[in-house]
């Protein structure tokens, strides 16, 4: 929500009462960097809350957990834009910039049922635990492989050198992406990190490029298709499934843009929360030194809640008007359901702004609800369990190497993460095993 740090208040923020402190902004520096404070303002004085965004569309801003269920699992708010109203609030500025151009529209995040059912059963066979399981070994050594890269320097940035990177690789892998190309794929995605809430002209760009790689490749994986995801979906339009390339070329698209920049941010938020909060991150680290892994999963879960990688969920649209939160929504308006605000709401979450790795009772809307729950949800949880165990084993005195108030984050309207994370340790001498057993070894 903080594509325009130095933009004027929203209008629409309602104006300060008597015995009422006046409505936060909500496009600046100090917005991105704890957005908390004035997620706390509007679910008690503004829960679902009209608001013009930087790019001039007018959206609800849904912030209270019991609200923000109902809304993500609610029929009548449709994922497709064609339902966005004909009115003049910014009309043709939603989404993700370049995917219309580039023919990239139908995918999972614009489409409703029955297509949204159709392509979803597809897609979902490369996300089974199985096959999730299957690609964990791949995953831990896409991990050591990057902190080899840093791990005898004593300082690295984990956004750049590991936070970024991982995610790409392994997306990538699952796509059938091949190895010769993948930097390719490492630099557009990155052109979408840096570009996501300034101009949208290198964001189209990469996506152009990218729409001209897949249909290169899905010609390619058609002559010589392989177990890979992307040869999954050909060979179910060759069985009768009805999928054109465009929606094979959409959906390769969306796995990737969805997949990649999440990931990216539950590793660098979720290893800052832990670096912020020393506590958690030894007890998490003589867990895992123990052989216990409970707290690991748990933990993951804290972190998707506390500080999670989605601020809100892609676009909604009314198909017809209705009542929100004690709102009325028109017929064509944007809605925007906040998880981060929703996650930690009181009135569901017992002191919801402390971060408690052992927390149980934790129903957090990190991966979304509802029928357009996070497809990839599995996959991304392995990714940053494997990251954030791999690090606390590998540099167990992992610490932050610059001023928390010297950290940036990224603009953008649906992610929120670091452009950087500047971290320090001891350096890991060449000699020492990955797995630890030199340590068992010599004893």
């Amino acid at each position: 929500m903080h594509d325009k740090p130095d933009a004027a208040p929203a209008t629409g923020c309602p104006a300060a009462t008597a015995g009422r402190p006046p409505a936060p902004d909500l496009f600046t520096w100090e917005f991105a960097a704890d957005p908390y404070p004035a997620y706390a303002w509007l679910r008690t004085h503004a829960p679902v809350h009209r608001t013009a965004l930087p790019s001039g569309v007018e959206a609800w801003l849904v912030t209270r957990y019991t609200d923000a269920r109902q809304a993500l699992a609610d029929a009548r708010l449709s994922k497709n834009p064609v339902h966005h109203s004909e009115s003049a609030h910014g009309k043709g500025k939603v989404g993700i910039p370049g995917e219309r151009s580039a023919n990239l529209m139908t995918h999972l995040l614009n489409i409703d049922p029955p297509d949204h059912t159709r392509l979803r059963r597809l897609v979902s066979k490369a996300f089974t635990p199985r096959r999730v399981a299957e690609f964990a070994p791949r995953v831990q050594q896409l991990a050591d492989d990057l902190i080899d890269g840093f791990a005898g320097r004593g300082e690295a940035d984990l956004i750049h050198e590991f936070a970024f990177p991982l995610p790409i690789y392994a997306i990538c892998d699952l796509l059938g992406v091949p190895r010769e190309d993948q930097d390719d794929f490492r630099d557009w995605a990155g052109m979408m990190i840096r570009h996501g809430g300034g101009p949208r002209g290198g964001v189209a760009r990469s996506v152009k490029k990218m729409r001209t790689y897949l249909a290169e490749l899905i010609h390619r994986k058609r002559e010589n298709p392989g177990e890979d995801l992307i040869s999954g979906l050909i060979r179910a339009s060759d069985h009768g499934e009805h999928l054109t390339e465009n929606e094979a070329a959409a959906m390769a698209f969306i796995l990737l843009f969805a997949g990649f920049e999440t990931t990216v941010n539950l590793i660098g938020n979720g290893t800052y929360a832990l670096l912020r909060h020393p506590a958690q991150r030894e007890l998490l680290q003589g867990a895992l030194a123990a052989g216990d892994t409970g707290l690991l999963t748990t933990g993951i879960e804290e972190l998707l809640r506390y500080d999670g990688p989605v601020e809100l969920a892609t676009w909604r649209f009314a198909t017809q008007e209705l009542t929100l939160g004690g709102q009325r929504i028109a017929a064509g308006d944007p809605v925007l359901v906040v998880l981060a605000a929703a996650d930690r709401d009181p009135a569901r979450f017992a002191d919801p702004d402390v971060l408690d790795l052992t927390r149980r009772d934790n129903p957090h809307l990190g991966y979304g609800h509802g029928i357009h729950y996070c497809l990839g949800a599995p996959l991304a949880r392995l990714e940053g369990q494997t990251a954030l165990a791999t690090l606390l084993r590998r540099l167990p005195d992992l610490r932050l190497g610059a001023d928390p108030d010297a950290l940036r984050w990224r603009g953008g309207l649906i992610m929120r993460g670091l452009r950087s994370l500047p971290v320090e340790f001891t350096p890991e001498r060449a000699d020492q095993r990955r797995d630890g057993s030199d340590a068992e070894s010599a004893a």
